[in-house]
């Protein structure tokens, strides 16, 4: 995943990160604003696991949403 694709389309990226996610909050998500390893902490803060923990998921979700969007095109 392209993170500095994300960081521009960030609000697209939102409602794939919520359904992931949803105990981030939408103020979660504006702090984040496209930074991977602030995702990463939100989601180690919230879900209260270990970072490498929350580096897996995040990773894991990166492939899921590129493997997504090759089957778009």
């Amino acid at each position: 995943m392209n993170w500095d694709r994300v960081k521009g389309e960030w609000k697209q990226f939102t409602g794939k990160a919520k359904e992931q996610w949803g105990k981030l909050t939408d103020d979660d998500l504006d702090v984040v604003a496209g930074q991977r390893e602030q995702l990463v902490g939100k989601i180690q803060e919230r879900y209260g696991c270990a970072r490498d923990d929350a580096d897996r998921r995040v990773s894991d979700w990166e492939r899921s949403v590129d493997a997504n969007e090759a089957r778009r095109v």
